[in-house]
């Protein structure tokens, strides 16, 4: 006879898990949470005061395989954090305010500690961008992943007024990039810079490069949230587009906010490249066209804004403490 747990698969300790993240879980609840983690569906009821035509925005994302580089080092709080503040950042481009948040956690074989500090990140990240974390999923399968290998996706649902959906329909020729730094590699790229950098280093090792800082802390930066920004912008209609700059670099996902008949010019000496960028590129022998295309080089968010209105922007961008620099303009593309 062969049980579950022999098998490979221990139901008793994804029960225990449970049980001691459901005070952390429930802390990220707001007002519209209206069911318990552990029901079949998780209940959200919205505030629709003041919202006229209400749209429902979603999202899903995973970490990647900077999942990888967190396993090296033995730090699991930061990953949650990466995925909820990435989630958060593909809505809020669009005008969304998040509403809730659900995650995926499959492993090879279950360790309650890591999956709790992934869920603490979670929560952290949840309550700092008022987003409810109202459910999860825990799969431990052995046949699919190795023992010590994890898996992280999560899905977001936000909430915007029709009239206030922000897609690039109004991008203009003579309208600025505006951009915002990134805190590092944020969630792409980490197959390159992996490939890179451990040839030569350890996850403790410092390069000189990095000003002290190790090579396993510069690459697990939490990927910040733009929430705050973009919600300044957008409440005051500064932004004709926005582009949350993940996979494909500026030029891949400037592309999405620009409407035919226009392209973004992305000036990349207007702005200082951070190190650890440099040092792979040095390291790697990467060609400049893959760095564009495969990293944020520093610039995690642009906002496009009337040409008029770059110092209103700025000015409202710089009383959040943001440091925002001209990457580019746009023109008018042939098509």
């Amino acid at each position: 006879m062969t049980t579950y747990k022999e098998a490979g698969v221990d139901v008793e300790a994804g029960d225990e898990t449970v049980d001691r993240i459901r005070s952390t879980v429930r802390d990220t609840f707001t007002p519209g949470v209206l069911a318990d983690i552990g029901a079949f569906g998780s209940f959200f009821e919205p505030d629709l005061d003041g919202v006229e035509q209400p749209v429902l925005v979603s999202s899903i994302d995973g970490v990647g395989t900077k999942l990888k580089v967190a396993s090296r080092v033995g730090r699991y709080d930061t990953v949650g954090q990466d995925l909820v503040h990435h989630c958060v950042n593909d809505i809020a481009v669009c005008g969304a305010e998040p509403l809730y948040f659900l995650d995926y956690y499959g492993v090879g074989a279950l360790a309650s500690s890591r999956a709790e500090a992934v869920v603490e990140g979670f929560a952290t990240a949840c309550t700092e961008n008022e987003c409810a974390l109202v459910g999860g999923e825990i799969a431990e399968m052995p046949d699919v992943y190795g023992t010590d290998d994890f898996d992280l996706v999560g899905s977001i649902v936000g909430l915007v007024d029709k009239a206030e959906i922000v897609e690039g329909d109004d991008v203009t020729p003579g309208d600025v990039l505006l951009g915002l730094p990134s805190t590092g590699i944020h969630t792409n790229g980490y197959t390159l810079a992996r490939t890179v950098l451990f040839e030569e280093y350890t996850v403790d090792d410092c390069p000189p490069e990095l000003g002290g800082v190790s090579i396993g802390e510069a690459l697990l930066r939490v990927h910040r949230s733009y929430l705050r920004p973009i919600r300044a912008l957008v409440e005051t209609d500064l932004a004709h587009g926005l582009a949350h700059i993940t996979g494909g670099g500026l030029p891949g996902n400037l592309r999405r906010v620009m409407p035919d008949g226009c392209e973004a010019v992305v000036e990349y000496d207007a702005w200082e490249r951070p190190a650890l960028f440099s040092l792979i590129q040095e390291e790697g022998d990467v060609p400049e066209a893959d760095m564009r295309q495969t990293f944020n080089l520093g610039v995690g968010l642009v906002a496009v804004v009337r040409k008029a209105d770059v110092r209103r922007a700025t000015e409202r961008l710089e009383a959040l403490g943001e440091t925002p620099f001209r990457i580019g303009r746009v023109e008018s593309s042939c098509s």
